[in-house]
Formats: C-alpha cells, sequence, structure tokens
C-alpha cells in the first residue's frame, strides 16, 4: 500500500476565461485581488504541444490563487451544457453578514446582476457571474461549532444513503428549518 501525499493545501485553481485583461481588470475591481503572476509560453510545457496561451495568477487571499487560461487558438470558450449553471462555481469566504450585504452593494455598483443572500442553514451566499460566465458565490459561515460537528457526523451515513437511494438523506433537514425560521422572521 502507498502512503496517500501530505497535502498543504490547494496551489492554485485555474479556469478558462475569454481574455486574460478582461478577466485580471474585474477581478481586480469587483473582487479586490491582486494581479501577481503571468505566466505566457507557445509551446504547452507538460505536453509539448503547440498552444499559445497566457496563464495569469490572482491572489485571493490567505494563500489561495485563482488562475486563468487565455487560449486564443482554441475553440470559442463553452460550458458544460449537460450541467446546470449553478452547480460549478468559484466560492470566496467573507468574513461576516455585513461584509457580504457590503460585498453584495459592491458588485451591485459594478452593473453586475447578484442573486441573494440564500440561506444554507450554516452559511449565507451571494452568486453572480464574471465576464466568462463563470459563476461566483461569496459566503460566510453562520453555523455554531456544534452544527459544524452534527454534519461532520452525519456526513458519511448521508454518503451512504445517497449512494444506495439516489434520494435526498434527511439527516440535516435542520439546515433547512433554520433558513425558513430566518426567513418567516422577515
Amino acid at each position: 500500500m502507498t502512503n496517500a501525499p501530505k497535502l498543504g493545501g490547494v496551489h492554485h485553481a485555474a479556469y478558462r476565461c475569454k481574455d486574460a485583461k478582461e478577466t485580471v481588470e474585474w477581478y481586480g475591481r469587483v473582487m479586490g485581488m491582486e494581479y501577481t503572476t503571468a505566466f505566457a509560453e507557445d509551446h504547452v510545457p507538460s505536453t509539448g504541444e503547440y498552444d499559445p496561451y497566457m496563464h495569469v495568477f490572482l491572489d485571493a487571499g490567505n494563500d489561495n490563487i485563482l488562475a486563468f487560461f487565455e487560449l486564443p487558438n482554441q475553440p470559442d470558450m463553452g460550458r458544460d451544457e449537460n450541467t446546470p449553471q449553478w452547480v460549478q462555481h468559484l466560492a470566496f469566504r467573507v468574513g461576516s453578514e455585513d461584509e457580504l450585504l457590503a460585498a453584495k452593494a459592491h458588485v451591485e455598483a459594478q452593473g453586475i446582476d447578484v442573486l441573494g443572500p440564500t440561506h444554507h442553514g450554516i452559511f449565507k451566499s451571494i452568486y453572480f457571474f464574471d465576464p466568462n460566465g463563470h459563476r461566483v458565490e461569496l459566503a460566510t459561515d453562520i453555523g455554531t461549532d456544534e452544527q459544524y460537528a452534527e454534519l461532520k457526523r452525519v456526513a458519511p451515513l448521508m454518503l451512504d444513503e445517497w449512494s444506495e437511494t439516489k434520494k435526498a438523506p434527511r439527516h440535516a433537514d435542520w439546515l433547512h428549518e433554520l433558513a425558513r425560521e430566518e426567513h418567516a422572521q422577515k
């Protein structure tokens, strides 16, 4: 048996973009990310194939790096049409509900449509799209240590039940009750 690697976190997550300059400027203006690094090559280092690209890196905070590739010689960028738009997204943490609401106001002031806040029981989120069509989420944790511990406890039970039935397990229905209670109070 081999030993699994000891991971030290995510080095970077890379996505495709339509225009590297527009993407860097958007993430700087809308998300406050600092543009840190660029790599540009005519040949892909891992395969050697000719495919010119610009690879840009943005600081997302706490040693998290978000990267994008512009690939001008490839067919136009698309998305997985068999997956709903709400599934694939980039989620970033903000520190509080007040920061989430301030971020929503900031993003909307940029002329961008924002959905939310959406209450997920242990966190709240807002959603919007970047200029490449990637869905972006900003989230703030609002749960208690006990709630997170309970979710960790039931996670294996839920996965096993899902694997067998392909129906939503009910072990964490209390999350939805928290959201409904807050909505009812408004």
